[in-house]
């Protein structure tokens, strides 16, 4: 990771006033409290963090990922997993100072990185807290575990800073992102923000059976292929890597507002699920 220096957060806190982090541009001011469409405030807010075993292997190893669970997202995801955290707002605001701490209290537990879940809205705070951690001595991977809907601007401004990014690709096509996330143009977005992490930091690199840098990208499947899964996974396969790190899940349940949604109120099938792992085997594409 490269040095942080006080100029370079300056540059990533320019960000936010008028705000322009991720693609919805919202344009208010972040820093006097002002709320744009992630609702996310002037102070960082962290949910949880911990070591986490739930997560893919290449991460996990023996000790967990040193997870950060952040409060709101830029999406609005009306089947999210995590609901009460990304619509509902649950955590406490943090310093900048107190998350470095974060992240070296998970590093001397063991953990084989520091894995930031929803860091797209707070990402000047984050580079602030990786200062004072690599102060402290921080050695492991950094992730930056996004919903996929990111800014290539704030992307580019990265390089260098994140080692592993782990985006979802959560549709193949615009029209049910606005269906369901409530951004028309996330295909769109994300396509191009895929492009640009894999340009930083290339295939998933394991050392060990450890992964210390690369793209590992998630695909949630989804019921009926609200997900229209085989043209996200196309998309990788011919124009990010031909031998991308791709995990498929299975893991989908009807939560937050999905019952609302015929297509998605129920949970996906054996079949379903198979399908679309079928199609990313049939593409060559490395298991995720």
């Amino acid at each position: 990771m490269k040095k942080i220096t006080r100029e370079l957060i300056t540059e990533f806190q320019k960000l936010l006033n008028p705000c322009r982090l991720c693609p919805r541009e919202c344009g208010v001011n972040r820093p006097a409290g002002a709320l744009g469409k992630c609702r996310a405030g002037p102070r960082i807010k962290v949910a949880s963090y911990h070591q986490h075993f739930g997560e893919e292997s290449s991460l996990v190893g023996r000790s967990g990922s040193g997870t950060i669970f952040l409060s709101h997202c830029n999406l609005a995801c009306v089947f999210c997993q995590n609901y009460d955290l990304s619509h509902e707002g649950l955590g406490r605001p943090q310093t900048p100072e107190s998350v470095g701490r974060m992240m070296l209290a998970l590093q001397e537990m063991g953990c084989h990185n520091v894995n930031f879940v929803t860091p797209t809205p707070w990402v000047p705070w984050i580079v602030e807290a990786l200062a004072y951690a690599q102060a402290g001595g921080l050695r492991i991977p950094v992730i930056y575990n996004t919903g996929g809907y990111d800014s290539v601007e704030t992307i580019r401004m990265l390089d260098g800073i994140i080692d592993i990014y782990m985006p979802d690709l959560k549709y193949g096509g615009n029209a049910a992102a606005e269906k369901y996330s409530g951004v028309p143009d996330y295909w769109d977005r994300a396509r191009a923000a895929l492009k640009e992490m894999q340009r930083q930091v290339g295939d998933l690199r394991i050392v060990v059976g450890i992964a210390q840098r690369g793209l590992l990208i998630r695909h949630l499947v989804l019921p009926d292929d609200s997900a229209e899964s085989r043209s996200g996974l196309e998309f990788i396969a011919r124009e990010i890597s031909p031998r991308a790190a791709v995990n498929v899940m299975d893991q989908y349940h009807p939560a937050g507002k999905a019952g609302l949604y015929p297509k998605l109120n129920r949970r996906i099938t054996g079949v379903e699920y198979r399908r679309v792992d079928r199609i990313r085997e049939e593409l060559g594409l490395t298991a995720g």
